[in-house]
């Protein structure tokens, strides 16, 4: 790759470009893009479809007086490379590099933090209306795609705005809905219609003459409105929503097209009310790699640019321990079914798709609904999987509250990437479910160390007559073998220890197995409780010895989490707690936060050393 963004003043030079320059400015960040993405991964595909509707926005508007509000940002690539941040590319999504996500820290133009789904056009709600409670004068625009448009949060802040009337501009990055040919020839023509300025000035002066008629003017405008409306729904489904909220709707555009691009921009800018563009793109736009499989190259690891293959094969994960297993049970019982929220494939669930269509059901970007949708099946008799990631249960808390756990209903939840997730940072880290799972009655909570434990986990869990929390890492696990491992609800100790025993949840068993190696080398002898129940949590290996240094880990929060509800079921004093901080954590490889943090096996044992020392 040869392309050269440097000789760019971004972004005060996208204003003067013409469409010629900047339609050859989009190749050029294309293949910035796949040249970057390929040596640190990174979400690829999204991306390069927003490049001419990216160029658009900082093109007719003013960036950062003029405010963007990506939903979910991970398009925002582009954005970052038209606001200065092309140096900072080769560092993307790793430790103390720039992150895959706006950062209000990073830059004056990322105006608000987003990462998870259908939040932006609330935030974009909130934005307007302090701007004109302040009397200040700019636009507030919020870019959301298709699928993020499944979320409830963005129909309620639609339904808002519409009523409020605040001018909000929100751009639907349609990547995935299909249109008819015959609905779409008819919705592009009047599209044309109505993004053509000239014909908006017309429609206001005839608005304007009707209704000063005398005597009859309101009555013909209103009859004329009224059959121009019943032509609207007749025509053109699409917007007719849009409209009904309170939206002037303009669409569909092709995104591709810069002159269409521009020119929609332009129009919504100058009307007084709220907007709604929408806009047809493609994923991974340019790539044929990422065209072929948009969902490969959604987020993926560095991959070489030339075949689209990873650098890197991956193995046995936990996500596809988690979906075998689930595959597994479904075949021993027609009770079970599986639920997931947009990420079936990502949550090991494709396989279970493709054998039982019937009983798998994707809600979309949609955890809350998920989760009582989930509630609805227990109640009626079947046995729910529910596979949602740490970070987006998040989004169902009161649900799992109120109409799973409330009621006792044996849902099962597969809470795959627990922990620290490693690049995608502080919005995706999975390291408050134990402290936000732990004080809720009626459910259990389980860690498995590995692949073959998990496996286990999910067959003990059916078998359960409450709701059932199955927290599991992101990344490899060891499991290779199709035998059905059993696993009886309980605690085990895998090594004794006399002056010390290290409780560990989890993936923190191998730390602590790494650890005890290392203490043992400097004469301290560790024992090992590998703790799978965290809730109940089974302390038929504790004993009480004030002689005794008691240690736990973790891949949760300290606040709330196993080390604080350990001390607090045992009484005891001596404990010495490892876990995440009272921060959010950073972006960065796991191996690297682990170690920043204290949470890898030479910081582990420092510590511990130091306690005896002071001790002795």
């Amino acid at each position: 790759m040869t392309t050269n963004l440097k000789k760019y003043d971004f972004p005060d030079c996208i204003k003067d470009m013409t469409l010629d320059q900047m339609e050859l400015l989009a190749v050029e960040i294309r293949e910035f893009l796949i040249d970057k993405v390929s040596k640190t991964g990174g979400h690829l595909a999204s991306n390069l479809g927003v490049v001419e509707l990216t160029l658009g926005l900082h093109h007719v508007f003013d960036s950062p007086k003029d405010k963007f509000i990506f939903d979910v940002g991970h398009q925002s690539y582009v954005h970052k490379i038209l606001t200065g941040r092309i140096d900072e590319f080769d560092r993307l999504r790793q430790f103390g590099g720039m992150s895959g996500f706006p950062k209000t820290k990073e830059s004056v133009h990322d105006v608000y933090e987003t990462g998870h789904s259908s939040t932006s056009i609330s935030a974009a709600a909130g934005m307007a209306a302090a701007r004109d409670l302040k009397g200040e004068k700019h636009e507030v625009i919020a870019v959301i795609g298709d699928g993020s448009l499944t979320g409830g949060m963005a129909y309620e802040a639609l339904n808002n705005i519409g009523a409020s009337k605040e001018k909000v501009i929100v751009i639907l990055n349609d990547n995935g809905m299909s249109i008819s040919h015959n609905i779409g020839g008819v919705s592009q023509h009047l599209s044309k219609l109505r993004t053509s300025i000239g014909y908006n000035k017309a429609k206001m002066t005839a608005k304007k003459a009707l209704k000063g008629i005398p005597g009859v003017g309101e009555t013909l405008y209103d009859s004329i409105d009224l059959a121009k409306d019943r032509l609207k729904y007749a025509m053109m489904h699409g917007g007719v929503i849009f409209e009904e909220l309170g939206f002037t709707y303009l669409g569909p555009i092709d995104g591709h097209n810069l002159h269409d691009v521009i020119a929609a921009m332009q129009l919504a800018k100058t009307s007084p009310d709220p907007v709604l563009l929408h806009v047809i793109t493609k994923k991974g736009k340019g790539y044929k790699n990422a065209e072929k499989d948009p969902n490969k190259f959604h987020g993926i690891g560095p991959f070489d640019p030339e075949t689209g293959a990873l650098k890197k094969n991956g193995g046995m994960t936990y996500s596809k321990v988690f979906g075998q297993t689930c595959e597994e049970i479904a075949a021993e019982r027609d009770d079970v079914v599986a639920i997931s929220a947009a990420m079936g494939d990502a949550t090991g669930l494709g396989g279970f798709y493709q054998k039982y269509p019937k009983r798998f059901f994707d809600v979309g970007i949609a955890e809350a609904h998920g989760v009582t949708f989930a509630a609805g099946l227990a109640k009626s008799g079947m046995r729910p999987i529910v596979a949602i990631y740490s970070s987006f249960l998040q989004r169902a808390y009161d649900q799992i509250i109120e109409d799973v756990a409330l009621q006792n209903l044996p849902v099962v939840f597969g809470i795959d990437r627990a922990g620290v997730v490693g690049a995608d940072g502080e919005t995706h880290h999975g390291v408050f479910d134990l402290s936000y799972l732990l004080p809720i009655p009626n459910m259990t909570v389980l860690t498995p160390k590995d692949g073959y434990q998990l496996a286990a986990m999910l067959r003990y869990a059916v078998t359960l007559d409450g709701p059932v929390a199955v927290r599991y890492p992101r990344g490899g696990c060891e499991y290779h073998d199709l035998s059905k491992p059993v696993f009886d609800g309980r605690n085990k100790r895998s090594k004794s220890g006399r002056d010390v025993d290290i409780w560990a949840c989890g993936r923190m068993v191998s730390v602590a197995e790494e650890a005890a190696a290392k203490l043992a080398e400097r004469g301290i002898d560790a024992g090992i409780v590998e703790v799978a129940s965290v809730k109940p949590l089974d302390l038929s290996e504790y004993r009480v010895d004030d002689n005794k240094l008691l240690v736990t880990l973790e891949d949760n929060l300290l606040a709330g989490g196993f080390g604080e509800t350990f001390a607090s079921k045992t009484g005891a004093g001596n404990v010495l707690m490892f876990g995440w901080p009272d921060k959010f954590v950073e972006h960065g490889d796991c191996d690297t936060l682990y170690q920043e943090y204290g949470l890898d096996a030479d910081s582990i044992v420092e510590r511990i050393c130091e306690r005896f020392e002071r001790k002795a």
